[in-house]
């Protein structure tokens, strides 16, 4: 299982499940690779301590620095909640230590399944390719399959802690890796994984031509509205969403957009469209604009 990372210091997020363990397996012997093991406690399950200690007796056992930090999230915390302060954690421990990424061991069931549970919420065309590596977050495994990553950890005689939430059918992701995925064929799983990575190429071609034509607005924070309302509906809705990602703003989903777009086309001037965390987009005569924005 070969894996490429440039050397550096990085954030390697260990959750002390069998991706995680054998992802620090893989890495730890690497001389330019300088590795802080994270982890972060939910507080979801009243044994998540244990997870931790397991964790930070194997970071010790190899001489690597570990930090965690104890949330107290309670069962009823969902995905997306747990996700976010997972995170931020990470980020912070990132910025701290001045480290060039945070690494994580996403693999390509995890793609799959991502790319499924966006396809259900209606989340467009982002949401299919929307677990990849980027700048910040590196995750080398994404082409590596969750049973080789199993073969792995048996063949080198790994240990790891099994999370008992990942048993759960409420969680969708849990319902979608035990009674979706496994339905797949290896003909069809790959022809998802092709769809997938088909996918990637169209949206870096899309979001560059969106991001080309942000330069024809008015100002960083403005639109031009006259020009909005000419593109076709849909068109419309990918550049605002990519104008608002490129502003920071993150937290819209597809309702919101059509809630813009068609604001943008009926409002009146001196009209304020809420999107979302204290932020509106204002209606202008000619313009439109984002405010509500900390300076």
């Amino acid at each position: 299982m070969n894996i490429s990372i440039k050397p550096g210091k990085y954030v390697l997020a260990v959750s002390g499940g069998i991706d995680s363990m054998v992802l620090l397996d893989l890495l730890k012997n690497r001389p330019q690779l300088k590795l802080i093991i994270a982890h972060y406690d939910h507080g979801i399950r009243p044994d998540s301590e244990k997870d931790r200690l397991f964790v930070q007796a194997v970071a010790d056992q190899y001489g690597l620095p570990f930090v965690y930090e104890s949330g107290q999230l309670g069962p009823k915390t969902n995905e997306a909640t747990a996700r976010m302060v997972r995170y931020e954690f990470l980020e912070r421990i990132r910025q701290a230590n001045n480290a060039k990424a945070i690494i994580t061991a996403h693999h390509q069931d995890d793609v799959l399944e991502t790319a499924i549970i966006n396809i259900l919420r209606g989340t467009g065309r982002k949401g299919l390719t929307a677990l990849t590596s980027r700048t910040l977050v590196i995750r080398p495994l994404l082409n590596v399959s969750k049973a080789d990553i199993q073969t792995y950890a048996k063949n080198h005689q790994l240990q790891w802690r099994e999370d008992s939430t990942n048993l759960d059918d409420k969680y969708l992701r849990n319902y979608v890796r035990k009674y979706w995925l496994t339905k797949f064929d290896p003909p069809a799983r790959q022809r998802l994984i092709d769809i997938i990575e088909r996918m990637q190429g169209i949206n870096r071609e899309l979001d560059i031509q969106l991001v080309n034509l942000m330069h024809l607005q008015p100002s960083l924070n403005e639109l031009n509205r006259a020009w909005l309302i000419s593109l076709p509906h849909q068109v419309a809705k990918e550049f605002l969403a990519s104008w608002l990602r490129a502003r920071g703003v993150e937290s819209y989903d597809t309702k919101t957009l059509e809630r813009l777009v068609v604001g943008a086309k009926t409002k009146h001037p001196g009209s304020l469209i809420d999107i979302s965390g204290g932020l509106s987009l204002a209606v202008r005569k000619d313009r439109l604009a984002l405010v509500g924005l900390e300076r």
